[in-house]
């Protein structure tokens, strides 16, 4: 265990949230614990902000993993696009995986001669986040120009599946070919369930609206991956597609770059990693009784990472979303596919006893979050962005403001009465977070590996059809 917390990657002005301000991990008292200390056995990263790697070992792994890739279908006079999303910009302060966008454009240039290589930044939900994308990684210098925006409401392209007609974004696949740039940190668990993970893009990022909303509403937790899977197996989608390169991430940070023509045989791989990685320390994170959860960093808080593990996945830790015999109950879609006799669950985990925000995004649907749980804002002009948020016109109805981040969390110690403390603030290979809970996680650490190699592991495995 460290003596102090380690500051985790920076944070870059953004519309949708305050002014960047004092990070959390600097309050006195808190500490990092390794998450390698916890689990031996999670990949050595070879690349983690808080342990001060050096970011050119990104580009030789993205190298070494497209050397092995087919790009022959790339002839010089053609165009291609490459897609990614923005929540790969959330891993590790963002720069490992423009590191491997930049290096995917290098070389299919280097070996293919084609040189109208274009980039498309796929936002969540709103209209300014590829724009930001954008300006703080400097694509535009870097693809000379040759760069857009992709939000769920440009003009979209029909395309047909065995599901019907379904609506990708027309600006998205506006070239003879494009390749898939993607990631595999967990987020999200709750909806996607390590099925098809790699496809989750085709109907999340690359798709308008109508479509998103078809698999948000139309679908649910168990059944989510049929809209991707349709999409990807299309013909349209098919006579486009070159290949998929994807940034490996385990709680320790960036082990690596894995690239392959056949997708369903990357997203084999990293599930498996997924699950063999982020299994112990999830499992961990659901053993937690008690916590003042504090959140501090850029986008929405279910993606904000705590020693690669979201926040969205601890407000879901009352079931083991891994398992795909549990009944789906996830925030917000637990009357879904409900039958009979499944078990009720409340939408947000009541080991969270009180919540501090020093900084977070607007424009996403949270207010179950103050609703739920205490809610402290750290300082007034934090509070006075989400009086003004649309899509949560509640917000501060339910939360208090608090003068700064020292007045908000002397609060909630008094209300939670537990000095079990973890930061959600970005943070991979290390959790900051209070020595009370750095010790408890460390007692419980040892029955949760055991638990996961002899029980839950070989589950997870064969309810995929994953062998190894």
């Amino acid at each position: 265990m460290q003596a102090k917390a380690v500051l985790p990657p920076n944070i870059t002005e953004s519309v949708y949230g305050p002014k960047p301000r004092t990070r959390a991990a600097s309050l006195p008292g808190l500490v990092s614990l390794p998450v390698r200390e916890l689990f031996s056995d999670i990949p050595k990263q070879i690349y983690s902000h808080s342990l001060g790697n050096s970011l050119p070992v990104v580009r030789k792994a993205a190298e070494k993993a497209l050397a092995k890739v087919d790009m022959s279908m790339i002839r010089h006079q053609d165009t291609i696009n490459i897609l990614c999303d923005e929540h790969g910009f959330l891993i590790e302060g963002g720069e490992p995986y423009a590191e491997m966008i930049r290096t995917i454009k290098d070389i299919v240039q280097e070996k293919t001669g084609c040189k109208n290589i274009r980039l498309r930044v796929a936002a969540g939900s709103g209209m300014k986040e590829s724009d930001e994308m954008l300006r703080d990684f400097k694509f535009t210098q870097y693809f000379s120009g040759q760069t857009a925006r992709l939000t769920p409401y440009d003009k979209g392209v029909a395309i047909e599946t065995e599901l019907g007609t379904l609506y990708g974004l027309d600006r998205a696949y506006d070239a003879d070919w494009f390749i898939h740039a993607h990631y595999s940190d967990l987020r999200e668990l709750y909806w996607h369930r390590l099925i098809d993970r790699q496809l989750k893009p085709y109907c999340m990022a690359y798709a308008r609206l109508e479509t998103r909303g078809v698999t948000h509403f139309n679908f649910g937790p168990r059944s989510f991956s049929i809209v991707p899977r349709a999409i990807f197996n299309s013909s349209f989608i098919q006579k486009r597609y070159t290949f998929t390169c994807v940034l490996e991430t385990t709680p320790s940070g960036v082990i690596g770059v894995d690239a392959d023509n056949d997708c369903d045989q990357v997203n084999r791989r990293q599930t498996i990693i997924a699950l063999k990685s982020f299994g112990k320390l999830i499992r961990l994170f659901a053993q937690i009784d008690e916590c003042i959860a504090v959140v501090d960093g850029p986008r929405w808080p279910m993606y904000l990472h705590a020693g690669g593990i979201t926040f969205g996945n601890l407000i879901n830790a009352g079931l083991d979303y891994f398992d795909l015999d549990v009944y789906p109950a996830g925030t917000g879609f637990g009357l879904y596919e409900r039958i009979p006799g499944a078990p009720r669950i409340k939408a947000i985990n009541p080991a969270i006893k009180a919540l501090v925000i020093n900084q977070m995004w607007m424009k996403m649907m949270n207010t179950e979050l103050p609703m739920s749980i205490p809610t402290i804002m750290a300082a007034r002009d934090v509070a006075d962005m989400w009086m003004t948020d649309s899509l949560n016109p509640k917000f501060m109805d339910y939360a208090v403001t608090a003068e700064n981040l020292e007045a908000a969390m002397r609060f909630a110690y008094k209300i939670a009465k537990t000095d079990k403390i973890i930061l959600f603030d970005g943070s991979f290979g290390n959790i900051n977070l209070s020595p009370s809970m750095a010790k408890f996680l460390l007692e419980k650490a040892p029955e949760v590996s055991r638990n996961v190699d002899e029980e839950l592991m070989p589950k997870w495995l064969q309810q995929r059809g994953l062998n190894s």
